[in-house]
């Protein structure tokens, strides 16, 4: 890219050369050499077009899994959540054995054990994450919340995702947790089927969270 002093002001492109005007100043660059029917259909390309279905994908992934937490992944105050979600989703959609590379996808990678230890450790922004030591159960009527020791907190509360990454969509139930020295907190089975579930915990104290992440 280049500036360039003219009487004349052109807009356009002229030969291999496009004339545009940036902050002010009159530019001129050369044509991209990219072409859509080749990236499409060109073998040279094959790569590129992997790279960028999957790109897409932890994207949405991202976003569907994010969509479901919303009203607390807000309160973690980093600006930058987005950028840093969709790249875990990455992270754990290379973790995908079954499929071909350009159709590995982040639930496969979450059905590891791997991919789930990297979502719980994901810290959202300056709130602290949950301890790896709190973890989910189920008895025949309800699924169990373990905390191991009573932890100081004013109230808690679970959120069950169920979500469908083919698809893009998600569904959840939240449900408020008594906190009161209790460390087997019940709550209610809201999926039954076997697809992939996820658990997402916020703590509060003196009305402010203090933890949250996923379990």
């Amino acid at each position: 890219m280049a500036t360039y002093e003219s009487l004349i002001k052109i807009n356009g492109s002229v030969g291999d050369l496009v004339f545009y005007s940036l902050n002010g100043k009159n530019v001129v660059r050369k044509k991209s050499g990219f072409n859509k029917t080749a990236f499409k259909k060109s073998p040279s390309y094959e790569k590129v077009r992997q790279n960028s279905s999957e790109f897409g994908h932890c994207s949405k992934s991202g976003k569907t899994i994010r969509s479901c937490i919303e009203n607390y992944s807000k309160e973690s105050g980093d600006p930058l959540l987005y950028q840093k979600f969709a790249k875990l989703m990455t992270v754990i959609k290379d973790l995908d054995v079954v499929s071909a590379r350009g159709k590995r996808t982040v639930q496969n990678g979450l059905i590891s054990p791997e991919g789930l230890k990297l979502l719980r450790a994901f810290r959202f922004g300056k709130k602290e994450n949950i301890s790896p030591d709190i973890f989910v159960s189920e008895d025949k009527e309800n699924r169990i919340l373990n905390l191991g020791h009573p932890i100081p907190a004013d109230n808690m509360a679970i959120i069950t995702i169920q979500p469908d990454l083919e698809v893009y969509s998600g569904e959840y139930f939240e449900e408020r947790l008594s906190a009161e020295k209790e460390t087997l907190i019940p709550f209610k089975k809201h999926f039954s089927d076997d697809r992939l579930l996820l658990y997402f915990l916020v703590i509060k104290y003196k009305e402010e969270i203090t933890h949250m992440g996923f379990i």
